[in-house]
């Protein structure tokens, strides 16, 4: 099973409301062969939501303890990213996913690149948190800019 971000499925699910559709990834849901999660969703988040961004490192520091993540207001949801990330987790395993789809720079699905903390829309090199709790567990996390070319072309009808 694929798991894969309800944002990229066309869930109206990102803090702003919105979603980040990938026809692809939503013709997988639809022929079964993936399903969907939101770990900003399963810590209990709402739609819309204030952005958030870690500040003073990576998803792999917030797990440590390290570094936070905080709303562009100043609110510390630290607390929450992780919940969410256990949650993620305990789904995917649940769901015997072997490979999950995330939404780059995200600081809970960010897979190669994270928000740098500043509210400036400036990327830096990292995971965001559920991808790094996820990799910690040995389940393979792909960015939804190139997952295509992780996975290669996919055969909905033989799958």
């Amino acid at each position: 099973m694929i798991l894969v971000s309800s944002c990229l499925a066309g869930r109206h699910v990102r803090y702003n409301g919105s979603h980040c559709l990938n026809e692809q990834i939503a013709a997988l849901i639809e022929a079964g062969k993936a399903t969907m999660v939101c770990p900003e969703l399963l810590a209990g988040f709402s739609t819309p939501r204030e952005p958030a961004e870690i500040v003073g490192g990576t998803g792999e520091d917030v797990l440590n303890g390290t570094a936070k993540v905080i709303e562009k207001s100043g609110r510390d949801v630290t607390d929450l990213y992780i919940k969410g990330a256990y949650e993620t987790l305990k789904f995917a395993q649940e769901v015997g996913a072997s490979v999950v789809v995330l939404k780059e720079n995200s600081p809970s699905c960010g897979s190669t690149k994270i928000y740098n903390g500043k509210f400036k829309n400036e990327s830096i090199a990292g995971q965001g948190v559920t991808t790094a709790l996820l990799a910690k567990h040995n389940i393979r996390v792909l960015s939804d800019e190139n997952w295509l070319d992780a996975c290669g072309p996919i055969d909905l009808e033989n799958q």
